[in-house]
């Protein structure tokens, strides 16, 4: 594509705030790493994703992104908020499945999960009736944005940010919010329509591959999550603090090479899944 990576990821989040108004990873953070992640599908996992999303999706991945964080807080759903993040005991700047996701019950054993689910599907046939395999690539494609925002991988005792209070620049908030939106709310206020440029491409092949040809590698990401949390989320970021310019500049990089990694990871699983030899790593 003639723009570099990281100009396109910031073009696709001006787009969903244009179209969606408030921005957050949360919402629309979702909506542009499935956007990111549809554009780099195989043709057959196209063909196959579109085969599963529902109809108000209009053939849109990014359109259901958000389903299951508007469905967690419903009765029928409730059991399923917890997935959504896989937090470490305080000041554990390590990720631990056995110690951090008890009983497969987190974003990473929901991860492995619903990846396994998809793969039930034959080649041939989406038909399968053992899983709602709609619900799982929803939930796939949801998890794998949580999953990449480094505090969905913070600390225990402070809900991953969301106990710290503090100010950005002159709005109260709490540090989870920051990483959430509020980074991104001020990127598009401050660089609206101005070029910024850094091409992640060569980088690609190395974020979509998986030790030992796995099909996803979900462990690697929250291990990446939880480190970037303990080295720039939580730095100098102590409740009641004031967070303005200097901490702006320095995390919004991370936080668009995270939806971009989540995008383009999200659709190397999907290939993987639907198409036995997919591009991407040569994209």
């Amino acid at each position: 594509m003639g723009l570099s990576l990281r100009t396109w990821v910031a073009s696709i989040i001006l787009l969903t705030h244009l179209v969606h108004g408030a921005l957050g990873w949360g919402v629309d953070g979702h909506y542009s790493v499935c956007k990111i992640a549809q554009s780099y599908f195989e043709e057959k996992t196209l063909v196959a994703v579109k085969k599963l999303l529902p109809a108000f999706a209009n053939g849109e991945l990014a359109n259901v992104c958000s389903w299951a964080d508007e469905i967690k807080r419903t009765p029928e759903w409730s059991w399923s908020y917890t997935l959504h993040f896989a937090n470490t005991p305080d000041y554990k700047c390590n990720y631990d499945y056995s110690r951090d996701c008890p009983n497969d019950w987190c974003v990473t054993g929901a991860i492995f999960n619903y990846t396994n689910q998809l793969m039930s599907a034959s080649e041939d046939s989406l038909s399968i009736v053992h899983y709602n395999l709609t619900e799982a690539l929803m939930f796939v494609a949801h998890f794998m944005g949580d999953i990449h925002q480094p505090l969905h991988e913070g600390f225990f005792g402070d809900q991953g940010g969301n106990k710290i209070k503090l100010n950005w620049y002159d709005q109260e908030t709490n540090l989870h919010r920051v990483w959430d939106n509020k980074i991104i709310d001020s990127a598009l206020e401050k660089y609206y329509n101005s070029s910024r440029s850094y091409d992640w491409s060569n980088d690609v092949p190395s974020w979509v591959s998986c030790p030992l040809h796995k099909i996803v590698c979900p462990n690697l990401y929250a291990s990446e999550s939880i480190d970037l949390a303990c080295k720039c989320a939580y730095k100098d970021a102590t409740a009641g603090t004031t967070l303005g310019d200097d901490y702006f500049i320095s995390r919004l990089p991370i936080v668009e090479k995270r939806i971009a990694q989540g995008g383009i990871r999200l659709a190397a699983t999907l290939n993987r899944i639907f198409y036995p030899k997919p591009k991407l790593a040569t994209a």
